[in-house]
């Protein structure tokens, strides 16, 4: 594509765009820097691409986006907002993908990546291509690619789109945060279908306080558009048990759909009873009334399969062919995922790193639980501070064995997020404290007896620890694994 073509996405910018260059790609890592890339320079929380201009030319650039100066010897075209400018050059270059998919987001504290897989498994069982975007991972069809935030940047963001349906995908499922919405990841990206799961406090390093959280869970509902069309309608999905919904159906002007369990709602579950293998319940929906049986655990399962199943109406897709794909699906790696290998309790491995993930989690427990419930939790370096004392104290009050330990330390010293922990737990309360993740989930295991139960939150599906600068290969499954195989003389 020429450069005069692409600049056309752009209504304001300075510097003459050469009808003579050609762009092959985009880039605004100058490590993927190759001849014919136009180079986007971002100044970002940690680096200022700026700085890489001059290396980007040397690695072939053709032409550079800039916010501020800088001295090199090809075009350099100056914009307001690079990073606003790089969604509208990303949408254009890659051909407006999100405008020929049906594209699905879902948002909340809790639950995205759960609902996301749920929606996309019910759209395949429909007989459709798929595409996934999340925390996980990024998947196309079958292809499953590594993805570094849950919510990747406008540009591949887009590039995944074009790619998705090159690959035949119809359909688009992703987890979109919060802290995408506020820096713009998702500008350019047509969504069909936005879903509202909940909102409790996380994040709050970066947003501040639990207004200014809310207000960028919004941004995805106001981003639906403003316009009807009967052929194509605009929808959002809110979980009318949560308060913030009002927020988000005040931002939107799209159709809304709701789900819930205590409030009157569009697709409404009653009659829930909880099991150590499943759930059950009657649902309610504008179609009629229908008898579930899961193979999840716990109310906060019973609200995502609601919000699956209110989405998949949404795409027009058959309740009975909803019901029918939930009821066959287990779950999601590292959600309540069991860990057995041979012992007479259970262990629970799950990704729970919020107060209210945390609380959901273990008061789910507690209805099946028959002794005693271990718990293993700590929380992240380098963030929301003010989740710590209140994450410990709903593990000593749900739990009655608390084992506090770290989590992905980052840059903090693993004592230190414990000692911050520990701020919320009354004098009284008794817990034990392993600073190594390891030893905490082995002191755990050799502790339980049957009738107990083990949860380790915190982590859920991922495979390493963040430790100072090193990334260390741990996962809290395989860990539990080898310490149950110990216990019972198996290794």
């Amino acid at each position: 594509m020429k450069l005069n073509e692409l600049m056309q996405a752009i209504p304001v910018y300075t510097g003459e765009a050469s009808e003579t260059i050609e762009i092959s790609q985009i880039a605004q890592d100058s490590r993927k820097v190759q001849p014919g890339t136009l180079f986007i320079c971002i100044d970002g929380e940690l680096v200022d691409g700026h700085q890489f201009a001059a290396r980007a030319v040397e690695l072939g650039a053709v032409a550079i986006i800039a916010e501020k100066p800088v001295d090199v010897a090809i075009p350099v075209l100056y914009v307001r907002d690079s990073k606003r400018a790089m969604a509208m050059l990303a949408d254009y270059f890659y051909g407006s993908p999100t405008q020929a998919l049906k594209l699905v987001g879902i948002t909340g504290t809790n639950g995205k990546t759960t609902v996301s897989h749920l929606v996309e498994q019910i759209v395949r069982e429909n007989g459709e291509q798929t595409g996934l975007i999340g925390t996980m991972y990024r998947k196309i069809g079958d292809q499953i690619l590594e993805t570094k935030n849950t919510t990747p940047d406008s540009l591949t963001l887009q590039e995944t789109f074009r790619d998705m349906l090159l690959s035949g995908v119809s359909t688009a499922v992703m987890e979109v945060s919060s802290h995408a919405l506020v820096q713009g990841r998702v500008y350019g990206s047509d969504y069909d279908v936005a879903v509202f799961m909940n909102l409790s406090q996380d994040h709050l390093d970066y947003h501040h306080t639990m207004e200014e959280y809310a207000n960028a869970k919004s941004l995805l509902f106001a981003q639906l558009g403003n316009s009807y069309h009967t052929s194509n309608p605009k929808i959002a999905v809110l979980n009318a048990d949560d308060a913030e919904s009002e927020r988000m159906q005040t931002a939107t002007a799209a159709h809304v759909i709701t789900f819930g369990i205590k409030e009157q709602a569009d697709f409404k579950a009653s009659n829930i009873k909880i099991t150590s293998y499943g759930s059950s319940f009657d649902l309610e929906t504008p179609v009629g009334n229908f008898g579930l049986k899961i193979k999840m655990i716990g109310n906060f399962s019973v609200y995502n399969v609601l919000a699956a199943i209110a989405t998949s109406f949404a795409l027009h897709i058959p309740i009975e062919k909803a019901i029918a794909t939930v009821e066959t699906i287990p779950g999601v790696k590292g959600r309540f995922e069991l860990v057995h290998a041979g012992q007479d309790f259970p262990v629970i491995v799950d990704y729970a790193h919020t107060p209210d993930g945390l609380l959901n989690v273990l008061q789910t427990i507690d209805e099946f639980a028959e002794k005693r419930v271990f718990v293993v939790v700590g929380c992240g370096g380098d963030r929301d501070k003010g989740k710590r004392p209140q994450m410990a104290k709903i593990a000593v009050d749900y739990a009655t064995n608390p084992i506090f330990t770290s989590d992905n330390p980052r840059s903090e010293n693993p004592h230190a997020i414990i000692e911050d922990m520990i701020q919320g737990v009354p004098e009284s309360d008794s817990y034990v404290v392993y600073e190594n993740r390891r030893d905490a989930i082995r002191f755990a295991v050799n502790e339980a007896e049957i009738g107990d139960v083990i949860l380790i939150a915190g982590k859920g599906h991922e495979d390493y620890q963040l430790i100072g600068d090193e990334v260390i290969d741990f996962d809290d499954r395989v860990e539990a694994r080898i310490a149950i195989e110990k216990k019972l003389g198996l290794a």
